[in-house]
C-alpha cells in the first residue's frame, strides 16, 4: 500500500508541474533544407521516463548507502520526471539532403531558472556509421540508444551524437545509410561525366603522338645572331685550347 501511494503521489506531483500547453505543443521551427526523414519520440515517452527514473532510483539507493545524498535524489524524482518529459517532447531529429539536424529544449535542473536549448548539425559526409545500442536495463523498458559516429581517428567518441528514446531507430539508420549511398553514387556519376565530356584534343593515342623536331622552331632574328656569335666564341676558345696543349706537349718533349 505504501509503494502504491508513493507512485500515485509522484504521478500527481509530476502532472501538476507540467503545464497544459506542453501536451499540445507543436514544432514551430522550420528546417532550411527539405526534410527526407523525421524521427519520432512521442510514442516512447512513458518508456523513456520509466527507464530514466529506474536508473535514477538505482543511483539514489547506492548513494543512500554511501553518503546519504541519495535521499535528496529520491525527493528530487518528481522534478526529474518533469524535466525528462519536457526533454523528450521537445526533441526533433531530421534527415536532410546534406546533414542530420538534432534540436532539443530541456529545463535546467531547477526548472524555474529557464531552459537549455541545443541544436546540432552533423554533415552527412562526416558520418561513418549509425549504431543502435540497447543495454540490459534499456531492454526491460524497450528503449534504444542511437549513436552517430564521425569519420576520423582524431575525434574523441564524446563528439558522437547520442540519442535515446527514438521510435523505430532502425528506420532512421536505413534512411541515413541510403542517403549516404546515393551521395556517393552522385559523386561517382559526376566524375564519370566530367571525364566523358573532356575535349578529345586532350586525349591523344600513342600512334598520333610524335616528338617535336628542331626545325619546327625558328628563333627570331636577334636570337639567331646571338647564337651565331656564341658559336664563333666557342670555336675560338677551342682553337686557343688546342694551341696551349700543343705548346705544353713540345715543352715536355724538350725537357725529356
Amino acid at each position: 500500500m505504501g509503494t502504491g501511494d508513493k507512485v500515485v503521489e509522484i504521478e500527481s506531483l509530476e502532472r501538476s508541474l507540467l503545464p497544459e500547453s506542453v501536451t499540445g505543443e507543436q514544432d514551430s521551427e522550420v528546417v532550411d533544407e527539405p526534410v527526407l526523414y523525421a524521427a519520432s519520440f512521442g510514442e516512447m515517452e512513458e518508456e523513456f521516463v520509466k527507464y530514466q527514473t529506474a536508473q535514477w532510483v538505482l543511483y539514489s539507493l547506492v548513494l543512500v548507502l554511501a553518503w546519504g545524498i541519495g535521499l535528496f535524489m529520491l525527493l528530487y524524482i518528481p522534478v526529474r520526471r518533469h524535466i525528462l518529459r519536457k526533454d523528450i517532447r521537445s526533441r526533433k531529429l531530421y534527415l536532410t539532403p546534406n546533414s542530420i539536424v538534432y534540436k532539443v529544449t530541456r529545463p535546467v535542473p531547477i526548472p524555474c531558472f529557464g531552459v537549455l536549448k541545443k541544436e546540432k548539425h552533423v554533415l552527412l559526409p562526416s558520418v561513418a556509421d549509425v549504431v543502435i545500442e540497447q543495454g540490459y536495463l534499456q531492454s526491460l523498458f524497450g528503449v534504444y540508444s542511437l549513436r552517430i559516429e564521425n569519420v576520423g581517428l582524431r575525434r574523441p567518441p564524446s563528439d558522437d551524437l547520442q540519442i535515446q528514446g527514438m521510435v523505430n531507430p532502425s528506420a532512421f539508420r536505413k534512411a541515413v545509410l541510403t542517403r549516404l549511398s546515393n551521395m556517393r553514387t552522385e559523386v561517382f556519376s559526376r566524375q564519370v561525366s566530367a571525364i566523358e565530356d573532356a575535349p578529345n584534343s586532350k586525349i591523344l593515342s600513342p600512334s598520333a603522338w610524335r616528338p617535336p623536331r628542331k626545325l619546327d622552331v625558328v628563333p627570331p632574328s636577334g636570337d639567331l645572331a646571338l647564337l651565331q656569335k656564341l658559336e664563333e666564341v666557342g670555336s675560338s676558345v677551342k682553337r686557343v685550347q688546342s694551341l696551349i696543349e700543343e705548346q705544353h706537349g713540345q715543352a715536355s718533349e724538350t725537357a725529356a
